[in-house]
């Protein structure tokens, strides 16, 4: 699946600034249609015949030869069709700037690590995600604490009451998110977080043109105990702050009745920055929705080695100066 102008035959995208396609080449927007040229071997680029690099579970990617953004219809339709997405919010522009903004301060960063040339290799990322829903009602029982001290005359008191705390709680979680791919690590999916559902649409593939994608590598059954964590740890905090008024809680009995659960696949926005430096890679990853960033900068050892030096030689001189000054008195 390509999406191409009508207008000039070029390769419509989807831009996160004008919230629609956009034709790069002819500035129309709008303009797009669909095309499905199809070959037998996803390595093959339909639009030009170029080879083009495709993994097990590449959605959406680019051809090295003619910069076509391909679709791949049967990991977009059937049983991976995506129920919904958030599209890209921020565009590749937004995201260099985001970068240079959170580290032009970094003194001894690369040289070249926030140049246009590096820059220039960010890539927007659509991440599989499993979403789950699930209805609930659990049953609390613990025994609650309060103490209260006082002081009379040189004797301090304590006094400590025992309390019965009981909760009977219906919770409904709406879209637990679990990342379904293997490439992304799931501590870095979990650090972006979170994201704003309320921008959540119904799936297009439109929205995939100009970018690439995954889809989903595991079944939501594979990544359920994920979402079943999440939701202990969730409730656990609401349990937490409905008994916070007692000094402390012994929980006596915790149960929760599963009333009903669902899951849906869909896709999230990921800016992903590969900076190389001295044999070791340092991938950066940009929220797409929101800007958040997650990386580790690379410490450059000339720039220390010649920051030190001229910090040496400041003092030196700073030195020399005060025993010339002291030889003249």
């Amino acid at each position: 699946m390509i999406f191409k102008c009508k207008n000039c035959g070029g390769n419509t995208v989807y831009s996160p600034e004008k919230r629609m396609m956009y034709c790069p080449f002819c500035d129309s927007t709008e303009s797009h249609e669909r095309t499905d040229e199809r070959s037998d071997d996803l390595t093959i680029c339909p639009n030009c015949g170029g080879e083009v690099k495709v993994e097990e579970h590449t959605s959406a990617t680019k051809c090295p030869s003619c910069d076509c953004y391909l679709i791949f219809d049967e990991r977009v339709e059937g049983e991976y069709a995506p129920g919904r997405i958030i599209p890209f919010q921020m565009g590749k522009e937004v995201c260099k700037k985001v970068l240079r903004d959170k580290f032009s301060k970094m003194r001894f960063a690369p040289t070249d690590f926030l140049s246009e040339a590096k820059l220039n290799e960010i890539e927007g990322v659509y991440v599989p995600f499993w979403f789950f829903d699930y209805d609930t009602h659990w049953d609390f029982q613990g025994e609650g604490t309060k103490v209260r001290s006082w002081n009379s005359g040189d004797t301090a008191y304590t006094e400590t009451s025992y309390y019965d705390v009981a909760r009977d709680i219906d919770i409904r979680f709406q879209g637990i998110p679990a990342d379904a791919s293997v490439k992304m690590p799931d501590d870095v999916m979990d650090l972006l977080a979170p994201y704003g559902y309320e921008q959540m649409t119904e799936f297009r593939p439109e929205y995939m043109s100009g970018f690439y994608a995954e889809k989903y590598n595991m079944p939501a059954g594979e990544l359920e105990l994920r979402a079943k964590d999440t939701m202990r740890e969730d409730t656990e905090q609401i349990l937490r702050n409905s008994y916070s008024e007692y000094s402390s809680m012994r929980t006596i009995r915790r149960e929760m009745q599963l009333r009903g659960s669902s899951s849906s696949y869909g896709l999230l926005p990921v800016w992903r920055y590969q900076y190389r430096y001295e044999g070791r890679e340092y991938p950066f990853y940009v929220n797409g929705q929101t800007g958040k960033i997650v990386g580790e900068v690379p410490v450059s050892k000339k720039k220390v080695w010649a920051y030190t030096g001229t910090l040496w030689g400041c003092l030196t001189g700073i030195l020399v100066l005060i025993q010339l000054i002291g030889m003249s008195l």
